[in-house]
């Protein structure tokens, strides 16, 4: 997957190790992904396994998996998406160790941007912004609860519709907070890497 490790050495504070993710790596992977996720908005983002992406980053300590980075890479652009560290092992920069990791191997394969779609976070926000990543688009993302679908959506073919999720202009978030209980904005940010 895109290369391998640019990394030497082992630096204090950090896992022992970041590698391209193995087979091997799915259970603890997912342990990881769940946890890290829980206190963030997407909580409810639960896979039962891993989906391959083009470049497959890991941080492990004694062969458990810390911190995780994956990234498509459709053409010159590249987008992170996933990154997540371990909820025992947040702030000692394991998620800036695999951000650098990915970037240098991008670099070395000509890829000349990466992007990131966030949901209102602000400890993700404040990490992408620290990491040279500068605000491109925005737009509402709705999750809407049983309770509220229909005033949003109309079901057909017999079907019931027991929730959804909604995308709206950017422009309409005071009146879908309104309207839905569950309303984020999502930013898309965006660095550009070196030719």
């Amino acid at each position: 997957m895109l290369g391998t490790s640019g990394r030497a050495g082992v630096t204090p504070g950090l896992p022992a190790e970041i590698r391209s993710y193995e087979p091997a790596d799915e259970a603890s992977w997912l342990r990881c992904r769940v946890l890290g996720l829980l206190e963030t908005n997407y909580y409810d983002d639960v896979w039962q396994s891993k989906r391959r992406t083009d470049l497959e980053l890991v941080a492990l300590e004694a062969g458990v998996v810390e911190g995780i980075l994956d990234v498509t890479v459709p053409a010159g652009e590249a987008t992170i998406e996933t990154v997540v560290v371990h909820p025992d092992h947040q702030g000692a920069g394991i998620a800036t160790a695999l951000l650098e990791e990915a970037v240098a191997r991008l670099e070395r394969c000509g890829v000349r941007s990466l992007d990131a779609w966030i949901l209102e976070d602000g400890v993700a926000l404040d990490w992408f912004a620290r990491n040279g990543f500068v605000k491109a688009e925005a737009y509402v993302r709705i999750h809407a609860s049983i309770d509220e679908v229909d005033t949003a959506v109309i079901a057909r073919h017999g079907l019931v519709v027991s929730g959804a999720v909604l995308h709206a202009r950017i422009e309409r978030e005071a009146e879908m907070r309104q309207r839905f209980e569950r309303v984020h904005v999502c930013r898309r940010v965006v660095r550009d890497l070196r030719p």
